[in-house]
């Protein structure tokens, strides 16, 4: 038959029927899952009804798509089937040829009754084998060896299918494959029940590190298919899979189980683009693939029909079935007016809203007339960073999951405050005001008022720097600010004046630096520490290079003391070191040090204690050593800026300049109160946080001994699992054997009830993959052993290491 046979998938259906004996029939259309949710695939499909659109213009649409480096014809693609040879004597290998000459792809069953090397010798298309994970894993791993050497392109890992489903048709037939059809690449030694084999020949107590073995066995990317839900969505792509099939129909499902229609909105969603999203189940027609590309999927497979074209006609009934769907598909592009495959979207189907269909983009100066609506790209391309994200989607993860113990935040524990310290601490600074002279107006000023840009508590700061640390500063070289966060900003905006000019950041690094750096353009420099910490031969290095290049080193960020995120402290040859590299490279150093008050034990001197030549600026926060919602930190810039008149001032006042275009000042209210603490302290905030100094570094030593105990030393190896010991701050780093990402993350929040950060939020220039932060700070003793032993079971989930 020929390209120009008005045969339709139905005609085609109907007389592969007639010709194949009946007890072939059932078996071919009998599937492995329930017949009734194999029903309400394409009864779902055919409910759906797509959105016409006229006179767009669009004649050829493009068909094509492109999927793990492929170049497929049309979205489409041929489904995984057993025993082709049923339905004609050449089997996969006409199959393979059809589909060759169609353009498209064989996803090839590891029950092939054609072995792998006489199908790739007939393929002209792409090749992936449909792998089952046997008892033995030696078979599975010789399937997918051979499979590779003979050229296949892909693994398309079954993961609904411990065993094959009670297949109904066949029990009530008493079906036996025909003699001679058996599995031709394994040995199918009495076989002649699919299912019966399988229940005896497949490993039912598979898990998620089966993707891991996987991909350690092969260099073939791997997708999983048998996904339903959004959640399952999630777990593969945290175990690491390249690709996720949609299939309700490789083993046994659940009676009623949901049609792949209905759930693959909820996965497309949860994938959000990271790997290819293809579908398999219920497809029969071009409008079918319409359908499902409109609601994410990325590419269809289709199963019977294909059986049924190679039965009526070989290759040429493969092919000619192929090539009809695909010219419907072009068909119904053309009449909802989608120009190419990636076009597709919710707005085809109805019952959705369609989009603009203004057909140009109007200038980026310009919002579209009539509406307030902007464009994304339009904006300044920080708001699409990464970066910025990390800390709502953190907030979003932490919400959604509220019961799941959360090491994310770094904040402080809850149970150092009360209300009514608020109140108690306001009115000390307003006494202290009226000790020193202040007329009840001016104390009114001080509260209600704007008040000075550089602060009104500069005295108090400067007062508690010389008594905790050493550090010697006129209140003029203070500039109080809205957090740590704005400090930030205010360096990086003044320091930072050209695109030549560059900011180094030791990395890890807490992301506020990058952020902030982006918001300006700004790319920072990274400077990796090594397992030990920070080291100067990298900066230096660093700074060498960047020269090298035509630019120029202005600043490095560090945070010296219990560093967010890996909790290393700089030794104090280090720090003697540091100070003397700024002052031969004439750089500054931006140090940011919140965690040494509230960590157990004598602290190393700071850089700004240390510091003789005004090479360091100090940025500082109450956040951790008073209390977060106040919003004060400071800056120390007591740097002398000589202007091109000769006059002098200091960096902190260019600082006030700037801030008084960013927040014009800090709240008078929370510096009032914040005043108040320090005064009840003496200006001695050590004094202060002598109580909870001692209760993180409890955290942290029940943080390491849980870790101890859940993951005994003898184990670790096994799990490829370390972690480091610090000695005071909030965090801590973990080495995990997989990808610690947000897919990762979300799967262990779901379905574990904890909750940690991805480390490579950290790396400005990328790294840190496989590892993540713990915070020890706000939980429990209690929490913290529930958190640690619910993340024990996850490394274990992703390992397949048992205690």
């Amino acid at each position: 038959m020929g390209a120009a046979d008005p045969l339709t998938t139905a005609d085609y259906e109907a007389l592969a029927r007639r010709r194949l004996d009946p007890g072939v029939w059932d078996f071919l259309e009998g599937g492995a899952g329930d017949e009734r949710t194999l029903t309400a695939n394409r009864e779902v499909f055919d409910r759906v009804r797509l959105r016409p659109r006229v006179l767009t213009g669009i004649g050829a649409p493009a068909t094509e798509t492109k999927i793990l480096g492929s170049v497929w014809a049309a979205p489409l693609g041929v489904a995984p089937m057993a025993f082709h040879t049923l339905a004609h004597p050449d089997g996969e290998v006409a199959t393979a040829r059809g589909a060759g000459r169609a353009g498209l792809p064989l996803v090839v069953s590891s029950m092939a009754s054609r072995t792998f090397e006489d199908i790739a010798a007939a393929a002209t298309g792409p090749l992936w084998l449909q792998v089952y994970c046997f008892r033995d894993r030696a078979t599975t791993r010789a399937l997918v060896e051979r499979a590779e050497r003979a050229g296949f392109e892909a693994l398309v890992l079954t993961v609904d299918a411990p065993h094959l489903g009670r297949r109904l048709r066949d029990l009530r037939n008493d079906f036996q494959l025909p003699a001679g059809v058996v599995p031709a690449n394994f040995d199918g030694a009495g076989f002649s029940s699919p299912s019966g084999h399988a229940r005896t020949a497949f490993d039912p107590s598979l898990d998620w590190s089966v993707v891991a073995w996987l991909r350690s066995v092969s260099s073939l990317p791997v997708l999983v298919k048998g996904i339903l839900t959004a959640s399952d969505a999630r777990r593969a792509l945290a175990a690491g899979a390249d690709g996720i099939v949609v299939s309700n129909h490789g083993g046994r499902q659940l009676d009623g189980a949901p049609a792949t229609l209905e759930v693959l909105p909820e996965i497309a969603q949860a994938v959000a683009g990271a790997c290819p999203l293809l579908l398999d189940g219920g497809v029969r027609r071009g409008a079918d693939v319409l359908a499902a590309l409109a609601l994410g999927a990325d590419a269809v497979l289709l199963g019977r029909p294909v059986l049924h074209g190679l039965a009526v006609d070989g290759e040429q009934g493969v092919e000619h079935v192929l090539g009809l769907v695909a010219a419907e598909l072009a068909e119904a592009m053309v009449l909802t007016g989608t120009g190419s495959a990636a076009d597709a979207g919710p707005h085809l189907v109805t019952g959705t809203p369609p989009p603009d269909p203004a057909p140009q983009r109007p200038p980026v100066t310009q919002r579209a007339a009539g509406t307030g609506d902007l464009r994304k790209e339009d904006l300044h391309g920080s708001v699409c960073d990464p970066v910025l994200d990390t800390m709502n989607f953190l907030n979003e993860v932490t919400h959604r999951y509220p019961d799941a113990v959360s090491f994310a935040p770094g904040r402080p524990y809850a149970g150092f405050f009360e209300t009514e310290q608020i109140f108690t601490h306001l009115r000390r600074y307003l006494d202290h005001l009226g000790e020193g002279g202040a007329s009840p107006e001016e104390i009114r000023s001080a509260l209600f008022q704007y008040g000075p840009t550089a602060g009104q508590i500069r005295e108090l700061i400067a007062e508690t720097l010389l008594a905790d640390e050493g550090v010697a500063v006129s209140p003029e070289s203070v500039v109080v600010t809205v957090g740590a966060q704005e400090a930030m900003l205010l360096a990086v905006r003044a320091l930072i004046s050209g695109p030549e000019d560059v900011l180094l950041v030791s990395s890890p690094c807490y992301v506020g630096i990058t952020g902030a750096a982006r918001l300006f353009d700004i790319e920072p420099t990274a400077v990796e520490e090594s397992a030990d910490g920070f080291r100067c031969a990298d900066l230096e290095r660093a700074i060498l290079d960047e020269r090298a290049r035509g630019r120029r080193p202005r600043a490095f960020y560090v945070v010296p003391d219990h560093s967010n995120p890996s909790g290393t402290t700089m030794p104090l040859d280090q720090r003697l070191e540091l100070l003397d590299l700024a002052a031969r490279h004439g750089i500054l150093i931006l140090e940011d040090s919140p965690y040494r008050m509230v960590s157990p034990g004598k602290q190393l001197p700071t850089l700004k204690s240390l510091d003789r030549g005004r090479h360091v600026v100090h940025l500082g926060s109450y956040s951790k050593t008073l209390f977060p919602g106040a919003r004060v930190g400071f800056v120390v810039a007591d740097q002398t800026v000589v202007a091109a008149d000769g006059s002098t001032g200091l960096l902190a006042d260019e600082l006030t300049r700037i801030k008084s275009m960013v927040t014009v000042n800090t709240s008078p209210l929370s510096q009032a109160v914040v005043a108040g603490m320090l005064l009840a302290a003496g200006g001695r905030t050590t004094e202060l946080n002598a109580g909870t100094a001692a209760y993180y570094g409890d955290a942290m030593r029940v943080t390491l001994e849980e870790l101890d105990r859940c993951f005994p030393e003898a184990e670790r190896a096994a799990l490829g699992i370390r972690w480091n010991e610090p000695s005071g701050g909030f965090f801590l780093a973990v080495d995990v054997p997989f990808v610690a990402d947000n897919a990762a993350l979300e799967v262990c929040a779901e379905e574990f009830g904890v909750i940690w950060t991805p480390m490579s939020y950290f790396y400005p220039q990328g790294g840190g993959e496989r590892s993540l932060r713990l915070s020890v700070s706000y939980l429990t003793h209690e929490r913290i052993g529930e958190g640690i032993e619910r993340l024990a079971a996850y490394v274990r989930s992703r390992t397949g290491v048992r205690p």
